[in-house]
């Protein structure tokens, strides 16, 4: 795809925040569908999401730069597209690269919108993993930059691509289990993959001729290395991730928050054990509380983490998986059985024998997830998960980090990203940048 046209597009694109969709005309010098794009990944690891999931889904296309600050971690990935340039620094690559149309963002969180932003504002199409950032201010920046620059966005919480999902919405806006109050949602995580509720460690090995640490930290305080935070091991440390929550809710949750369209809590509370100043809890319990929409009612939602669920008997006798969520409404219940809403189940089971689905209102992604943001880019066409939707969903749950962290209950202004009652909660809102890191 020429970079010259690419550069110059101009995507005529709002977020319709009833439906997650972002209503897009055709770009003004629009390519063919059937030219590829060029196609740069930062964050590439063997077994990273952008690494193990992110790369093969959009190798069809042009992958003609990788860039990741470990060299060991990332070195089978560069070898196997030899073609790609190969980058350390990703502001590096994106003023010195000029055939790049498209970025996908797989670092951890505390780099996101650093990465994202600059890509936006050269007028590159960007994927990003979940959660869109690390802080409520990062996110919000991110959306305002998605506004401006009109490109095409995608958030990775990919489940939103399969048709199932997109039924399982129409479901519940059609009223087959009426009135919903309730949301339950939770995740077996951190378990095996990091830890959670330590202090930082006291040893201070060398940093092994690998990898770039101070790459590593970014935006981030500067702290030494240790293997405790690479590779994937940051989540459960504020400066660099965003727990359990961060990193599961945005696809538990994500059914039930489109379906209902719940915008932002209005008050949220916490309870945990073990919380740490540097690092998140052994467990937490979180409540959102959600106001009505017009005809629709006021919504609690509980997430619980570290294996905890809501009482097994709200199911009406469905075991829960490890991963899912519940929705209950006044005639019925939606159980999602898997952690990205492509699996359900109705209940009671008696009384939704023989249920069919109302006529599809939404449309169906082609391929994929990544395919949907690729065609976006190249056509102008929606995406599900664009930076507004997938914006105010990550918001509207990283508001629990703030309370968690608070030690408050946070009566939340979500357009102000103001805690009314809890001025101290702006540290947990806006990043603290180290010297030589900006957002723009």
């Amino acid at each position: 795809m020429n970079p010259a046209r690419v550069s110059r597009r101009n995507f005529l694109a709002s977020a319709v925040a009833t439906s997650g969709l972002a209503a897009a005309s055709l770009p003004v010098d629009a390519g063919s569908p059937n030219e590829k794009l060029n196609i740069a990944v930062v964050g590439a690891g063997t077994g990273s999401v952008g690494g193990a999931l992110n790369l093969p889904r959009i190798s069809h296309e042009n992958v003609v730069a990788i860039c990741d600050i470990d060299e060991k971690y990332a070195g089978p990935n560069f070898e196997k597209y030899p073609a790609a340039r190969r980058w350390r620094d990703f502001r590096r690559m994106l003023d010195r690269q000029k055939d790049i149309d498209a970025v996908v963002v797989s670092t951890p969180d505390h780099s996101h919108a650093a990465i994202a932003i600059s890509a936006m504002r050269q007028g590159k199409h960007v994927y990003c993993e979940k959660p869109l950032a690390r802080t409520i201010g990062e996110v919000r920046r991110m959306r305002t930059v998605a506004r401006e620059t009109r490109v095409a966005t995608q958030m990775g919480n990919h489940g939103t691509y399969e048709p199932s999902f997109r039924r399982a919405v129409e479901i519940v806006r059609s009223g087959a289990i009426g009135r919903v109050t309730e949301v339950h949602t939770w995740s077996d995580r951190p378990s095996k993959y990091w830890k959670q509720s330590i202090p930082r460690p006291r040893p201070t090995p060398p940093v092994p001729a690998h990898l770039d640490w101070d790459l590593f930290l970014g935006p981030a305080p500067t702290r030494p290395y240790h293997p405790v935070y690479h590779p994937f091991t940051w989540r459960g440390w504020w400066d660099f991730g965003t727990g359990v929550l961060g990193d599961i809710i945005c696809h538990t949750i994500n059914l039930a928050y489109m379906s209902l369209e719940l915008g932002y809590p209005t008050r949220v509370s916490t309870r945990s054990e073990g919380l740490m100043p540097e690092t998140a809890p052994k467990w937490a319990v979180m409540t959102f509380e959600f106001p009505a929409r017009g005809k629709q009612p006021p919504v609690k939602v509980t997430w619980y983490e570290s294996g905890k669920q809501p009482p097994r008997e709200l199911a009406l006798g469905h075991p829960l998986p490890a991963n899912g969520s519940l929705l209950i409404g006044d005639k019925g219940r939606l159980l999602q059985t898997d952690m990205y809403g492509a699996y359900y189940t109705l209940l009671p089971k008696a009384k939704f024998a023989g249920y069919q689905p109302p006529a599809p209102s939404l449309p169906r992604a082609r391929i994929g997830h990544h395919q949907e943001w690729i065609d976006a880019a190249k056509t102008g066409s929606a995406t599900m998960a664009n930076f507004e939707y997938a914006g105010r969903l990550t918001e509207s749950f990283l508001v629990g980090n703030v309370a968690l962290r608070t030690g408050r209950t946070l009566d939340w202004d979500g357009q102000a990203m103001k805690a009314r009652n809890c001025p101290d909660a702006d540290r947990f809102i806006h990043a603290e940048y180290r010297k030589g890191w900006t957002l723009d």
